[in-house]
């Protein structure tokens, strides 16, 4: 089984990356959705670097920070609930591929989570 640190660091690379893309690329990623705002990607960019930098940490430090591997899993969670309602309520506002990148982000998410999940579950009952 991969380890907790590994699945943290994987879940860090991926959210800083998403996240930079966000920022650096909100105009071409807006007009995907879309849409021609784009301060909702910057944010949720600068965002998801600012999470990057802590499942980053929390990864090379799981051993004393097991309330922060909860959170970054609890956040994970929140996540993929947020982006099933922000489908229902932007259904009609956004384009179909923006739809399929939130779907797409979101499984991935739900991913991280629940392999997080087992691994501190089977990291916690070897200590």
């Amino acid at each position: 089984m991969i380890t907790l640190k590994n699945i943290m660091m994987i879940n860090a690379i991926s959210s800083g990356i998403t996240g930079i893309a966000l920022v650096v690329a909100a105009r071409p990623v807006a007009t995907l959705f879309g849409l021609t705002n784009t301060v909702p990607f910057t944010e949720v960019g600068i965002f998801l670097a600012l999470f990057a930098a802590f499942v980053g940490f929390t990864a090379l430090n799981t051993a004393s920070h097991i309330r922060a591997v909860r959170t970054i899993i609890t956040l994970d969670t929140l996540w993929v609930i947020m982006s099933a309602i922000a489908l229902v309520f932007l259904k009609d506002i956004i384009s179909p591929l923006g739809s399929v990148a939130i779907t797409l982000v979101a499984i991935w998410v739900a991913a991280m989570a629940v392999l997080q999940k087992k691994s501190l579950r089977a990291q916690l009952s070897h200590s």
